[in-house]
């Protein structure tokens, strides 16, 4: 017989060799001894954790002659030719190949004709959310009203593109991902019935790597073991097969960031590279392991929280201490957006090292975050006895700035100030958006001394410049850059509605007009 992978060879048959959903087997379980079997099943959840296994296994058991405890028995005549892919009671459909209507329609012909042998017949629809919305409302009545010997069970991995009239006509279970203990206790066991010997901490890291999903650890295993044919399986060698880093890694690279040596972390990434190790499994897995220290900072018993040795995660723990919360929510921030931008980039490692650079010159960034490295890495630098000096002005310069003197204006006349008006909102363009908005909703007018008067019929706005001198300032200055006149400003609260109405609204006058403001010499 020819070589067949690890996660066909080893495929559960039967419902106790599933691992890791034993709240969905024991419910078909009982389905099934008590007789109350639905007619429409949908198994969703991430890819290998067993949709379609589970979905072959209960096909087995309700065609099975004698079923029991464990499922279908394997050795009646029903068992061995639905094994076989022979039996006509079990049809299994990949709906992305198959997603049209005329396909469904083809199946909605064929369940009119009752099982010749067996009592049910089970149809097993794989990613079925690949089916066209044609195909799906084709299936609606059959799915609704099916004959009494027919089943079936949809898999998918996207729930949320099932249309919501296929949802409420079957019975939903959700396929949890598996736990890195689940998954390493069952390498183990194949393991053992294979004869190859393994150390525990390399099943462990594969275990981790397959993310919840068994097949996935399978097909890593079987790479590992197919590299090292004969020999005992290391966490050494899984980690140069895998292109993966250990955790010891993770920590040393962390100690020399949080003393910002630039350098450094340039120097430990060209061990990586040169290791032959993935950049972009290296950045994710740095990520992760900055997520475990933020467990270890901000958890009393991170050891319940992150999947480590009890020695890795002491040493998690003494790493932790050497960062603020704020500068490891920094790190895993700048290194998440470089992680997305080195899927799509010709030259990962340019953008992991300027990735570097940020996280070593906080003061490249002008966020909260950024500012709290800043001054942990001045603390730190006094606490070793650095003194932080200003840098000295060039010789022969002045170390006293001069600012330049304020441009003289003339004061505006009334008539100018009605153009400003007409122009303010390249006034409003030049303030900040609160000011914007406090001023986006005023009546403009001019009182008798030629004094632009803000009128607000809310005590809000007016606070918010009345009480403010820089306020104030920021207005007039805007004003004045403008008009390239100064420009008297008054600021009035009014508090009658009918008095506010009252007021000569000055940009009425303008509206639609732009006025140009020409400066004569």
């Amino acid at each position: 017989m020819s070589y067949q992978a690890l996660y066909r060879k080893f495929r559960p048959d039967n419902f106790e060799d599933v691992k890791g959903q034993d709240h969905i087997v024991t419910t078909l379980k009982n389905q099934i001894k008590s007789d109350h079997i639905g007619h429409a099943y949908l198994f969703c959840g991430t890819r290998g954790t067993g949709k379609t296994t589970v979905a072959k296994i209960f096909a087995k058991a309700v065609n099975c002659e004698n079923p029991g405890e464990k499922g279908p028995c394997g050795e009646c005549a029903m068992c061995r030719s639905i094994a076989e892919g022979s039996s006509m009671n079990v049809i299994e459909m990949d709906a992305a190949s198959n997603n049209k209507v005329d396909d469904i329609r083809q199946v909605i012909e064929e369940v009119q004709y009752s099982p010749a042998n067996g009592k049910y017949k089970v149809y097993i629809i794989d990613e079925v959310h690949m089916l066209t919305t044609s195909a799906f409302n084709a299936l609606l009545k059959t799915l609704e009203e099916p004959p009494s010997y027919l089943i079936f069970i949809l898999a998918t991995t996207e729930v949320h593109k099932i249309p919501l009239t296929i949802l409420s006509r079957c019975q939903r279970y959700d396929f949890k991902r598996i736990s890195v203990q689940t998954i390493a206790d069952r390498l183990k066991e194949l393991l053992d019935k294979e004869g190859i010997e393994a150390e525990e901490k390399a099943l462990l890291y594969i275990a981790k790597l397959a993310d919840g999903a068994l097949r996935d650890g399978l097909s890593l295993l079987e790479q590992c073991i197919s590299f090292y044919f004969g020999e005992k399986l290391t966490y050494e060698k899984v980690l140069k097969v895998l292109g993966a880093v250990d955790t010891e890694v993770y920590a040393d690279f962390v100690k020399i960031l949080a003393n910002d040596d630039v350098a450094g972390m340039i120097s430990m990434l060209d061990d990586v590279i040169a290791a032959g190790k993935d950049l972009t499994r290296f950045c994710d897995e740095l990520i992760w392991y900055l997520r475990n220290l933020l467990m270890a900072k901000t958890t009393e018993h991170p050891e319940k929280i992150v999947d480590m040795s009890e020695e890795n995660c002491r040493t998690l723990i003494e790493v932790s201490k050497l960062l603020e919360t704020e500068m490891i929510f920094r790190y895993i921030r700048v290194l998440s957006d470089v992680e997305n931008q080195m899927k799509y980039a010709s030259q990962k490692r340019v953008l992991f090292e300027i990735a570097l650079l940020k996280l070593g010159k906080p003061e490249m960034e002008k966020d909260y975050d950024s500012l709290v490295n800043r001054v942990h890495n001045l603390e730190h630098q006094l606490e070793k006895g650095v003194v932080v000096q200003a840098s000295e002005a060039p010789a022969g310069t002045s170390k006293a700035v001069e600012k330049p003197a304020p441009k003289l204006r003339a004061s505006a006349v009334p008539k100018e100030v009605k153009q400003l008006v007409g122009n303010w909102q390249q006034v409003l363009n030049q303030l900040d958006p609160v000011s914007k908005a406090m001023l986006d909703m005023v009546t403009l007018t001019v009182n008798d001394n030629g004094n632009l008067v803000i009128a607000f019929a809310k005590e809000t706005g007016y606070s918010y410049f009345a009480s403010q001198e820089a306020n104030q300032k920021a207005v007039a200055d805007a004003a004045a850059e403008v008009l390239d006149k100064t420009v008297a400003i008054e600021y009035k609260y009014v508090e009658s509605q009918r008095e506010y109405d009252a007021l000569p609204e000055l940009r009425g006058m303008f509206d639609g007009n732009d006025i140009v403001i020409e400066t004569v010499e």
